[in-house]
């Protein structure tokens, strides 16, 4: 694949916060500086990466990567690969859990799994079946699960992320896509929401009840793009401070905003084509909004909702992440 923006790996300074952005459309991967909102370095040889997520420490960047199915570590010091392991079979998103001894990659070819990779030797240790294939999996904010959605089987599935064990599931009216969580006082889960196929707009779950309590539809306004494969909305991510909820939607060609918890409608701001994927500084004042049909990243006020720089980065930027490197 054609490679866009390619530059010289740096040596990051001390205690550097970065926007690791995947391209799945092309063969690096983009670091954004917050404080200059420009790429200051691009990891080469990492073609389709799909998911990111980080050791605790900040020092490594682990990828799904889709070109070869495997697990990819990166060092975010240096830019360079530093493991790779494969997969049992063709991967979408992935997590990493809150100890760092496990990468969970979510395999997206049926019968569907989540392969748990130890981070400690860059191995499989296990496969965990599930009842459809994997699109994105994710670690609860306390720790203590690991979610796994899958859209061809419209379940998410819970499972006890240091027994590695199935808890409880949850079927949905449509394909389960990206979710988001709100903490609870005690740091555990409180909601979850949903993004479904064909839905503009999401589902709220309460994750102690294990049921749906309600659907939040998105604004009919704006509509200035289309829906791609089924996802009218496919990006939503909680702010830091749990006080705002952040929405893609591919019809609208930007991010819906609203408040935490009462979910009261805030605002919008337009980004770019086909949003794709959230994620935030750590002081909650930015969002950074992936633009897989633009080809750049949007860094948005919350709080004022607007766009404060267009990031150019390479083809189909979708997942992304905030990393603290030391």
């Amino acid at each position: 694949m054609k490679r866009l923006l390619l530059c010289v790996p740096m040596i990051l300074s001390a205690a550097s916060l970065r926007i690791v952005q995947t391209n799945a459309g092309g063969d690096v991967v983009s670091i954004i500086d917050p404080a200059t909102n420009k790429v200051v370095m691009t990891i080469p040889d990492l073609e389709v990466a799909h998911g990111v997520g980080f050791s605790p420490d900040g020092k490594r960047a682990y990828f799904t990567v889709e070109s070869d199915s495997t697990v990819k570590s990166a060092d975010l010091a240096t830019g360079k690969i530093t493991g790779s392991v494969k997969l049992t079979g063709h991967p979408n998103n992935m997590s990493v859990s809150r100890d760092g001894k496990y990468v969970f990659a979510g395999i997206h070819v049926a019968p569907g799994a989540v392969d748990v990779v130890d981070t400690a030797t860059m191995k499989v240790v296990k496969t965990l079946p599930v009842k459809g294939a994997v699109h994105n999996t994710y670690v609860t904010p306390d720790g203590k699960y690991m979610v796994a959605g899958s859209v061809f089987g419209s379940i998410f599935e819970v499972f006890d992320a240091a027994k590695l064990e199935h808890v409880w599931e949850l079927k949905m009216s449509s394909g389960v896509r990206p979710i988001a969580f709100e903490k609870a006082a005690d740091g555990s889960t409180a909601r979850m929401f949903v993004q479904l196929s064909n839905v503009h707009g999401f589902a709220v779950v309460d994750f102690k009840a294990r049921k749906e309590v309600s659907r939040v539809e998105l604004p009919e306004q704006p509509r200035t793009g289309k829906a791609g494969a089924g996802a009218p909305a496919h990006g939503i991510g909680v702010t830091p401070d749990n006080k705002t909820l952040v929405v893609d939607s591919s019809l609208a060609d930007g991010v819906y905003f609203y408040s935490l918890p009462d979910l009261k409608y805030l605002g919008f701001a337009a980004t770019g084509k086909v949003p794709d994927w959230v994620t935030f500084t750590p002081d909650s004042k930015v969002a950074y909004i992936a633009n897989s049909g633009s080809n750049t990243v949007s860094a948005v006020d919350i709080a004022a909702r607007k766009v404060l720089a267009t990031i150019p980065v390479s083809e189909a930027p979708k997942r992304n992440g905030t990393v603290l490197v030391p």
